[in-house]
């Protein structure tokens, strides 16, 4: 499955006014990145996938719909996967990526 477009076009207008942004595909999906380090990707598997602090995952997870992001049948700490029902709005989707772009800011940048 490929990546929502429409999807990806609403992450890239939340994330118009953001230094130091760029795209790139991974995951299946289309990644947007804050100096160097993954905030945010429109997943191949729908919905988006969001980096957040390791400390701030299981609280994340306890109380949001937000579940672990899974690879290759692991848990990945400190990645998030969100739904497509619960980024149907925009103040649904603008809160994942608040949260993805100050975690991916806080990171050293990667060049």
């Amino acid at each position: 499955m490929a990546y929502d477009e429409d999807l990806a076009n609403r992450l890239r207008e939340l994330l118009g006014g953001e230094p130091d942004v760029t795209e790139k595909k991974m995951f299946g999906g289309l990644a947007f990145l804050v100096g160097g380090n993954m905030a945010v990707a429109a997943s191949g598997q729908g919905g988006v996938l969001v980096r957040v602090d390791p400390k701030q995952f299981d609280k994340f997870v306890a109380t949001t719909n937000a579940a672990a992001m899974e690879m290759r049948g692991r848990a990945m700490r400190g990645w998030l996967r969100v739904d497509s029902d619960d980024v149907r709005t925009k103040r649904q989707l603008a809160k994942w990526v608040r949260i993805g772009t100050a975690y991916a800011r806080s990171l050293p940048p990667k060049r």
